[in-house]
């Protein structure tokens, strides 16, 4: 049965006999009798008291409007709706549930949207935070950078490795096999070849106790911190050559603070 028919069953329609019918016509049969049990309507006892679901299994959708529409009659105050003022009515009833079924769909997409976005972030491109100034001026203490999964690393790239349970950032500046030779004023040879660091503010030797030059171990890489003179890095015993296992990720973008979003090189 569609909605006026409905409408044309009862004899002095009310809105709340339109909000009873409409949802007749677009929701469930179990919805209308929950609606029948409600405690809220006004003949409520006369109607259902000690009554159950099972109860009033056997009505019709229709018998069942017919039940509701009468338990929400008000005796006291029944006027009559015009045509379009049921019309309106209905009419209300239909943006509210394209309202909400929008609203919902909308919440579904956001949901799935960061489920996304987490599951990316953990496994492929990471979100990590600068702490410390080792890679100063490149990366400041604060910052904010992602990182991608990436094995086939050359001189030059910024890479996040584990040390123990510590997350460091640090500079690939030999891959494995090559050697690596500093001379007393923190000049970086590689090979024979002088490296020209145009990203650094200050060249120094720092805190360096291995044999020089340094051959770097196969499946490892030799990384240094821009900040040369307080940077502990593969210079150190302490850190050593970095494996592959232990690389968790090429840097490749800032992405806070704002002023300061971009590529990092």
């Amino acid at each position: 049965m569609r909605f006026f028919d409905y409408i044309d069953t009862i004899e002095k329609p009310t809105i709340d006999n339109i909000r009873v019918i409409y949802k007749a016509v677009n929701e469930k049969y179990d919805d209308l009798i929950d609606m029948a049990l409600e405690p809220n309507s006004k003949n409520y006892k006369k109607w259902v008291q000690n009554m159950e679901k099972k109860d009033l299994k056997h009505l019709s959708r229709s018998e069942l409007v017919d039940v509701i529409c009468e338990m929400k009659k008000d005796t006291t105050n029944s006027n009559d709706l015009t045509m379009e003022e049921i019309e309106s009515e209905q009419k209300r009833l239909k943006d509210r549930a394209v309202y909400r079924k929008t609203l919902k769909g909308t919440i579904g997409i956001l949901v799935v949207v960061a489920a996304i976005s987490v599951l990316v972030a953990t496994l492929w491109m990471p979100v990590l935070s600068i702490y410390g100034y080792s890679m100063s001026p490149t990366l400041e203490q604060g910052q904010y950078v992602v990182s991608v999964k990436n094995k086939d690393l050359k001189s030059g790239d910024i890479v996040a490795f584990w040390q123990g349970n510590k997350l460091l950032v640090k500079r690939v500046i030999a891959s494995p096999g090559q050697w690596v030779d500093i001379d007393v004023n923190g000049n970086v040879s590689v090979d024979g070849k002088v490296l020209d660091e145009k990203y650094l503010n200050e060249k120094a030797l720092g805190n360096c106790d291995i044999d020089l030059p340094h051959q770097v171990s196969e499946s490892h890489w030799f990384l240094m911190g821009d900040n040369r003179d307080t940077s502990i890095d593969s210079r150190s015993r302490a850190i050593g050559d970095i494996s592959k296992e232990q690389i968790e990720g090429q840097i490749i973008f800032r992405i806070w603070p704002f002023d300061q979003i971009g590529s990092v090189k």
